[in-house]
């Protein structure tokens, strides 16, 4: 069986323990979760969790109809590349270097990026990208001196 990266959204409500009863139920099927994002919806009392899990489709069948048996779960869903808008936001911290400050700025724009804290020692940039081009943007921006990273993981919705 071919094992590849798969997007599930899962609508739940605000509720205690959630996130922790769809976070066992994935592990406990195999599923390694390669991404997480839990946030509240335009609605508060609901909250969306995208996972991007490596498996097969006959296991990602059955951890979605396990996820819909779930108490609090509202909806699931598993999200297609072609079907959807997917982004995720880096924060990275690069060291200072007034030298090459207009070569990072020129990287920064290129990826549509914004440097949203400097100082004397270090600069923040904020990027948000398509999946493809993050590991494009850290690349770019490596020889800086990467000193802290954080990134959301993927984040998607359906078209």
């Amino acid at each position: 069986m071919t094992t590849h990266l798969h997007t599930i959204s899962v609508l739940v409500e605000n509720k205690f323990g959630v996130l922790a009863r769809v976070a066992g139920m994935i592990s406990g099927r195999g599923f390694n979760i390669d991404s997480l994002n839990v946030a509240p919806t335009h609605d508060a009392e609901l909250s969306r969790i995208t996972l991007v899990l490596k498996g097969d489709d006959q296991a990602l069948d059955l951890c979605m109809k396990q996820l819909r048996k779930l108490i609090n779960v509202v909806d699931v869903s598993d999200i297609k590349e072609t079907q959807a808008i997917a982004r995720e936001l880096v924060l990275v911290k690069v060291k200072a270097d007034p030298k090459k400050h207009s070569e990072l700025l020129e990287i920064t724009n290129s990826f549509h990026g914004k440097i949203v804290n400097e100082t004397p020692h270090s600069v923040i940039i904020e990027v948000t990208v398509e999946l493809s081009k993050v590991s494009a943007f850290l690349t770019a921006i490596e020889a800086f001196g990467i000193l802290e990273l954080a990134r959301t993981g993927q984040l998607s919705l359906k078209r």
